[in-house]
């Protein structure tokens, strides 16, 4: 049977093997001057391709940097300011965004499933082509904000503010809009078979060639 050496184990045979055996863990990643640690000024950081997973960033301050790429995976944002930054392409798999901002933010072909973003602030920004899959988005503000061929299947938008989002080619297939508000929006092709919108709002919303649309609003 194979030994199996612990560093609890390493400890109490030889202090000295242990420290060098758990170095680094307890460090705190700087990338191009950035550390990263809750409430760090990185704003107009570099930080393109970065693997960001797994930290707590809450209520950090990201405005205009550049996160292209960046794995953000499991990774707390909670409160954290990404006002104009890069986000494309980044990979974000159950990140936390609660009461974050990404106002005019650029969130292109990223995949972001089962992003938790209750209360968003995300006014003007740019989600084209993301795969938003099972997000929670609940009384989140997307206003103004283009969502074109998104993938927001099984997401949450109840009481969440979307007039003048453009949400064309979108994927809404067993989403909740209950009580969402999506004044003069476009859902042109979109897909919302098996949506809930129990209570919301669709004045002046165009839903040419959408599916599942209720077109008698």
């Amino acid at each position: 049977m194979k030994p199996v050496v612990t560093a609890s184990m390493l400890m109490f045979l030889n202090p000295a093997l242990a420290a060098d055996y758990m170095a680094g863990e307890d460090q705190t990643p700087v990338i191009n001057g950035c550390t990263l640690e809750r409430e760090a000024d990185c704003a107009g950081a570099d930080l393109r391709g970065a693997n960001l997973s797994n930290l707590d960033l809450r209520s950090a301050n990201f405005q205009g940097a550049n996160l292209s790429g960046a794995n953000l995976s499991h990774t707390s944002l909670r409160g954290a300011n990404l006002d104009g930054a890069n986000l494309d392409n980044v990979t974000g798999f159950r990140a936390q965004l609660y009461r974050a901002s990404l106002r005019g933010a650029s969130v292109r072909n990223a995949r972001l499933q089962g992003m938790q973003a209750e209360y968003l602030f995300a006014q003007g920004a740019d989600f084209t082509g993301s795969d938003l899959t099972g997000a929670n988005f609940d009384f989140s503000r997307f206003s103004g904000t283009t969502l074109r061929n998104t993938n927001l299947s099984y997401s949450s938008f109840e009481i969440a503010w979307l007039p003048k989002a453009n949400l064309e080619g979108a994927n809404l297939t067993g989403a909740n809009l209950q009580e969402a508000k999506m004044g003069l929006a476009n859902l042109a092709n979109a897909d919302l078979s098996g949506t809930r919108i129990h209570y919301a709002t669709f004045e002046g919303t165009h839903m040419e060639g959408c599916t599942a649309c209720p077109f008698d609003w």
